[in-house]
């Protein structure tokens, strides 16, 4: 499968700036699970999907340090873009991270 990541209009991807600013083993860890994506698709170890709403997606990683939560949808069968990307710390459905997803969704469709 395509893992594509999401850019700017300047062609920034936020999607890199965030796993660069984790620690290094947590870095390891969700680079390990998107190739494992590229790999296997949907049936990939070390993630688990599951459907916010509508087409957006998102893939839960645990890493030594908690865990982390990747935004997505499917541009095709074979191919997912990354939108948004954060660090789960609480129990409460972060609605301000979700929103970042939902205008980065609304600007790639």
């Amino acid at each position: 499968m395509e893992v594509v990541f999401y850019e700017t209009g300047s062609g920034r991807s936020p999607i890199t700036k965030f796993i660069d600013e984790q620690p290094i083993r947590d870095q390891a860890i969700i680079i390990a699970v998107v190739n494992a994506i590229e790999q296997d698709g949907l049936q990939a170890k070390g993630a688990t999907f599951r459907q916010l709403d509508g087409k957006l997606w998102e893939i839960k990683i645990k890493a030594p340090s908690g865990g982390y939560r990747l935004q997505y949808v499917m541009l095709s069968a074979n191919s997912m873009m990354l939108l948004h990307a954060f660090k789960k710390k609480t129990q409460k459905k972060p609605l301000n991270e979700l929103a970042v997803a939902r205008k980065r969704l609304a600007e790639v469709l």
